[in-house]
């Protein structure tokens, strides 16, 4: 009987094979991009106060839908803060001046709501810094596909079933919207064919077990569609269970998966993230070495080690708020290295004291495994991958 990691093998060779060395074999989506900066890493280890490589932020809290796996609303922490173009003009050269490789707009909101919205991915790539987004995609209409998508690393399409009644029913939103979106993914596409666009533009499917039977109909869909890539994706949860996953549930979906994967073109990768798919809600590691690495900030401008501790009961991981403060600054200041330092240190243990599947989770573990001895700092033989600044 064929294996998972034989079966995943073989398709990511045929897809190479189909694409002949074409860009969407560097595509990385199912783990870190850490050993490719392998700088950051000696200076971390020599004790040196980086920059992170990465930051995942959002624009606002809003958001215009009810997704009902939505991490977010376990995340308040106190009242909301406007971003404005004047503060995410500061922020922006504040990143640049300390070497933040990639912004993804992404986070605890709906950024396209936020009018600093387009203005933030034009200054960012001005700037030199990778600019990315996620959207739900009602905002990004033709015209502005049209202005940012020249500015983006990737354009990503939150999008949870292939028919309108499912995906209003999973994503909180009414069937309209589902066909807002169907256009506006056309759209962009159509936009980067036209005008020869770097930009990868692709779909995530949040998957929760219960919402299975999606899996194929929507693979099917981002093949039509002919975006760059679908990724599947496991659900994160609190370290409460609050959204109520069963990651063992995921098991009885591993046949349509791997059918989905199988479904890749030379157009379009499907994509399934197997490592934390299959690592459920277990930690190989107490201590996070990530979150140097990839920042998290909220929506109200909260600089958080990692989204999953922007609640208020978590206050003693609040470092700062970047709508009052430079956040070059933050990042060279003591509250930020003391809250680092007691991520990093035996007080501290990932397993039981924050929720499951991070952001961090595989930058953490390839960490662990060099704070182990278990990895050498070598330089990969391949090249960058794709979206190489976002670890």
């Amino acid at each position: 009987m064929t294996t998972q990691a034989e079966h995943h093998g073989r398709v990511q060779k045929e897809v190479q094979r189909t694409r002949t060395g074409g860009d969407l074999t560097r595509l990385m989506l199912d783990g870190t991009k850490i050993a490719w900066h392998l700088d950051r890493v000696r200076a971390w280890e020599r004790g040196e106060r980086i920059a992170p490589i990465t930051v995942d932020m959002a624009l606002t809290r809003g958001c215009d839908i009810a997704c009902v796996f939505c991490y977010a609303v376990m995340e308040e922490s106190e009242s909301r803060r406007p971003i404005t173009v004047a503060v995410m003009e500061r922020f922006l050269a504040d990143a640049a001046s300390v070497d933040v490789k990639g912004v993804s707009l992404v986070g605890d909101g709906e950024s396209t709501l936020s009018p600093a919205w387009e203005f933030s991915l034009l200054r960012g790539h001005e700037l030199g810094i990778a600019m990315a987004s996620g959207t739900n995609g009602y905002r990004v209409t033709p015209d502005v596909a049209e202005r940012v998508l020249p500015a983006l690393t990737y354009l990503r399409f939150n999008f949870e079933a292939a028919t309108p009644a499912a995906y209003a029913r999973i994503m909180g939103t009414d069937e309209d919207h589902y066909q807002l979106a169907l256009c506006n993914v056309r759209a962009a596409m159509e936009i980067k064919r036209r005008r020869g666009l770097p930009v990868t533009i692709g779909l995530q499917m949040v998957l929760m077990p219960q919402y299975g039977e999606e899996i194929l109909p929507l693979a099917r869909l981002a093949v039509e569609l002919g975006v760059n890539y679908l990724q599947i994706k496991h659900c994160a949860d609190d370290e409460f269970g609050s959204l109520g996953v069963d990651y063992a549930g995921y098991r009885r979906w591993y046949g349509e998966l791997q059918e989905a994967e199988a479904l890749s073109t030379a157009d379009t990768r499907i994509m399934v993230k197997w490592q934390k798919i299959e690592a459920g809600n277990i930690r190989s590691y107490a201590r996070c070495y990530g979150a140097p690495f990839i920042l998290e900030m909220s929506g109200a401008g909260l600089v958080v080690p990692c989204g999953m501790l922007t609640n208020q009961r978590y206050a003693k991981f609040h470092i700062g708020n970047i709508v009052d403060d430079s956040f070059a600054e933050i990042v060279r200041g003591d509250r930020y290295w003391e809250v680092m330092s007691y991520l990093a240190s035996p007080k501290f243990d990932a397993r039981r004291m924050c929720g499951v599947l991070c952001l961090q989770d595989a930058t953490n573990r390839w960490l662990d495994e060099r704070k182990k001895g278990l990895r050498a700092l070598e330089d990969p033989i391949e090249p960058l991958p794709l979206h190489g600044e976002f670890l």
